[in-house]
């Protein structure tokens, strides 16, 4: 690909579509296929907007998620196919997508530079042939999927009885991205899941071609350098090869917080810069004589890509990360928010966004996974939260059930968000006789979990016209905290000339460094793990945050060695950088273990 960045995912419905509006530009980003019922009505919208027979799929058919969502992925890949054959047969004039499309790509880029030449050619056959040359080189970029791992929820029928392993809903959902006709990446995120990976040893696309091509490739997401080892290594062993390491910031991101024990997200890049080229041999090794095994062959030595993703918030951060770490690109997620023509948010939500100050962005415990998440204040699903405590019926109705994990109370799982849930559990509560202030601390706690399949889908209904009568209009958002610094409303050129170092978006807001930022959250979470253990350390947990402390110390000296590299390769003062550390070091030694 030309461009040095990807879109991530976002939520489950606001990068939903977001291959419509950017992949024909060149431009990668990720779909989430976590939600099928949300799959199947984009599919209904996009086939009668761009007027394509349209065939519902209802959930009563046997497979129907792994066909609803095969259905919907060929869909964009069909339409994203049709939009950039478009653009590519335009008149190369400005104005046109065509040139749009050069427009947006980096100052740096040898295409580019093509384009530009080509420009400045007057004679008509000449420039039509320097087109006939450019034109091939072009590609659109890549429609790529999302499976959280652990969001994988056993499946029944009617009857109540097991459908079995193949259908629980990450498999089911993997078996829709192999089915489809798409050519790109699956992410894997939030964890490792055996199960899944073992039947993606099933999935023929994931094997290469005679010409040593990949089909569908498979990207990891990962916290840090030991989680990527493990991984990769029971997936080489199947067969099956990681071509992309996407290492994200533990804290510092959108979405579920996955907190490391300290460590940070400068130490962890300089340990994958170190080890790529061994993790790569020995993953090599175990990869081809697994293919061996397989009777199946690797013609040439697949490629493996490291790129970093969370936090990052200027063309200065985005180049240090790719040229000092030698990173293959970075993820930009959260301002893409921010960008009416590349994601799906509400114009309440947006303005909200827009006008949102530092404090309005936290970390709470609201995901029924019982995983820290990523929250906004202002979002409308938090209001209706206290609205339903108000009235006495806390939780959610749970019509999708995709985070049904709990059975303290019935038979089959149902999730903590829900209304039937909660009720169970303050119920249970009540005949604990706590004292006030222990009782308020559990409620809030039972009442703090909000229904995400709902709230996370609710925005792309609301900006496309798309809700039903009756259905829920809350929204919940979940960018990161490094979304505080932006405070407007973008287009995709700004936002990408931004990335680029063509403008600053930033240039009149005081923000630190994406590392003080990062090390700043730990320190504050650590703070807040610490003070929630009124009962007293456990030896086990004495251990645990001794071993946070002393990663996050490790790491404040890591980055006082890194500062001449940093003075040598950005114009940030280093002065105050130091300064910072220090002070984050005073900090983390108030933080008594």
């Amino acid at each position: 690909m030309y461009h040095t960045f990807h879109i991530p995912v976002l939520g489950l419905g606001y990068s939903i579509d977001t291959p419509l509006k950017v992949a024909r530009y060149g431009i990668s980003s990720v779909v989430s296929i976590v939600d099928d019922e949300l799959t199947e009505r984009m599919r209904k919208f996009h086939a009668l907007a761009h007027h394509e027979d349209y065939v519902p799929i209802d959930k009563k058919t046997a497979d129907s998620r792994a066909l609803r969502i095969t259905a919907y992925l060929n869909l964009l890949d069909q339409l994203v196919s049709r939009q950039f054959e478009t653009l590519l047969n335009e008149n190369a004039e400005p104005g046109a997508d065509f040139h749009k499309y050069f427009e947006l790509l980096p100052e740096d880029s040898a295409l580019k530079l093509e384009y530009q030449e080509m420009l400045k050619i007057n004679d008509r056959g000449s420039k039509k042939i320097a087109l006939s040359v450019l034109r091939p080189k072009m590609k659109p970029g890549s429609i790529d999927v999302n499976i959280m791992s652990k969001v994988d929820k056993a499946n029944y029928n009617s009857h109540d009885e097991y459908l079995g392993d193949d259908y629980t809903d990450a498999l089911a959902a993997m078996r829709g991205f192999a089915n489809s006709r798409l050519r790109a990446a699956v992410i894997i995120s939030a964890g490792l899941n055996p199960r899944l990976y073992s039947y993606m040893e099933q999935c023929a696309d994931f094997y290469p071609d005679p010409s040593g091509n990949l089909n569908k490739q498979i990207i990891l997401k990962v916290s840090d350098f030991r989680s990527a080892m493990v991984q990769a290594k029971m997936l080489a062993k199947k067969g099956l090869w990681v071509t992309e390491f996407r290492v994200e910031s533990g804290l510092n991101c959108g979405g579920h917080a996955f907190a490391t024990e300290g460590f940070l997200l400068g130490p962890i890049l300089e340990e994958f810069k170190e080890k790529r080229g061994l993790l790569m041999e020995e993953l090599y090794a175990m990869y081809t004589a697994a293919l061996a095994a397989k009777n199946r062959t690797a013609a040439c030595k697949p490629l493996q890509r490291i790129t970093a993703q969370g936090g990052i918030g200027t063309a200065e951060e985005h180049r240090f990360l790719l040229n000092y770490y030698q990173l293959d690109a970075a993820g930009w997620g959260s301002p893409f928010l921010l960008v009416p023509e590349a994601t799906n948010v509400d114009d309440d939500t947006l303005t909200d966004l827009v006008h949102a100050e530092q404090s309005d962005f936290y970390l709470s415990n609201s995901s029924p996974l019982g995983v820290l998440f990523n929250s906004f204040r202002k979002n409308s699903m938090e209001q209706q939260r206290l609205e339903r405590i108000a009235k006495g019926r806390p939780g959610s109705p749970c019509t999708k059930k995709f985070l049904c994990s709990n059975t303290e109370f019935t038979a089959l799982p149902i999730c903590t968000a829900s209304r039937e849930y909660q009720h169970a559990k303050l119920k249970e509560l009540q005949r604990q006789d706590l004292p006030e202030a222990a009782y308020q601390l559990q409620f809030d706690a039972i009442t703090e979990k909000i229904c995400l399949c709902e709230g996370l889908c609710a925005s792309v209904y609301l900006k496309n016209g798309m809700l039903k009568p009756k259905e829920q209009k809350a929204v919940s958002i979940c960018p990161g905290p490094n979304l505080a610094y932006f405070s407007g409303k973008y287009s995709l050129k700004e936002m990408v000339q931004h990335i680029y170092g063509q403008t600053n978006l930033l240039a009149s807001v005081n923000r630190p460094n994406l590392f003080i930022n990062e090390l700043n959250l730990y320190i504050d979470y650590l703070r807040k793990d610490l003070s929630l253990q009124v009962a007293g350390l456990s030896t086990k947990k004495t251990k645990y945050f001794g071993k946070f402390k002393e990663q996050l110390q490790q790491g404040i000296a890591y980055y006082k060695q890194l500062l001449p590299v940093l003075k040598q390769e950005t114009s940030i003062s280093i002065n105050d950088v130091y300064n910072q550390l220090l002070l984050a070091e005073q900090q983390l030694e108030t933080c008594k273990v």
